[in-house]
């Protein structure tokens, strides 16, 4: 998860298509292979770490992350991320990241989550993936970031999906409008990226929003350009986090509400199959 410049972000937006995910969850052409749908009473150690710390994160944040039931936790068969506002560990707000690595990742796929986003100034959620060989393209962004979706909650009803990649760094990437005034936090989303070799597409309740198939893993032109579908040719793992503060989305003021709450219904993975 990286700040994202938004008078430089984003290329131009599908020609404003706008396309419907045929047969969406349920399509042959895909097989579920990995899921958590939050039926445990406690988070399942067996599928998830917990990232704890307050270093900013590259992005001068402004959270401790704990592993605390305070800042993540199952509640009605959902899993409640929740961002608070307390002094911890010389930090101002608490909140909660999570992610597979070491326990899950995956090499292509579509990957679907419903989830409820929170608002307000200075509020970060995103559902992301890095690759678990962090160091085979040399680091971060050689080494390629997938961003299924993140918000900036001073702009509740718009969400981006990006990708991260190359030296130099660059991102390229979309975002997605609710339509008739309507906000992420008011009800619950689906969330859905579809990664195949060479190509990336975002959706949004079924909505095709966005679509990549070029990109590069380094300097282009010089000898230790990596051809194919480098660096998106390996095992990407996922990760959850409610940041507050940083570069991109700022930091909170007097008309941010605390607490703040990212609640996920389901994650669902499928792989493709030769059908």
């Amino acid at each position: 998860m990286r700040p994202i410049d938004k008078a430089d972000k984003i290329q131009d937006s599908l020609n404003n298509e706008m396309i419907t995910l045929s047969k969406y969850e349920s399509s042959k052409e895909w097989e579920l292979i990995w899921e958590d749908s939050f039926t445990e009473p406690e988070i399942d150690s067996g599928k998830w770490n917990f990232v704890e710390g307050g270093w900013g994160f590259g992005n001068e944040e402004s959270q401790y992350y704990t592993a605390r039931h305070e800042n993540a936790r199952i509640e009605n068969n959902m899993l409640v991320l929740e961002a608070r506002q307390e002094e911890y560990e010389g930090m101002a707000y608490t909140s909660a990241k999570l992610t597979t690595k070491g326990k899950a990742a995956w090499k292509y796929g579509r990957f679907s989550i419903r989830a409820k986003l929170p608002e307000g100034q200075g509020i970060w959620p995103a559902i992301w993936m890095m690759p678990e060989d962090m160091e085979r393209y040399t680091g971060w962004p050689a080494c390629g970031e997938i961003d299924i979706m993140e918000q900036i909650g001073h702009e509740p009803d718009t969400v981006y999906g990006t990708l991260h990649y190359g030296v130099p760094h660059t991102y390229t990437g979309e975002s997605y409008k609710l339509p008739e005034n309507e906000k992420f936090s008011d009800g619950f989303h689906v969330f859905t990226l579809d990664w195949e070799p060479g190509e990336f597409r975002w959706y949004v309740d079924g909505v095709l929003f966005a679509r990549q198939n070029e990109w590069f893993s380094k300097s282009i032109g010089t000898e230790v350009e990596q051809t194919g579908f480098a660096p998106f040719d390996r095992e990407f793992f996922m990760q959850f986090n409610l940041a507050v503060g940083g570069k991109w989305p700022g930091y909170p003021n007097e008309t941010t509400q605390f607490p703040q709450r990212m609640t996920i219904d389901y994650i669902k993975v499928y792989k493709k199959t030769d059908k």
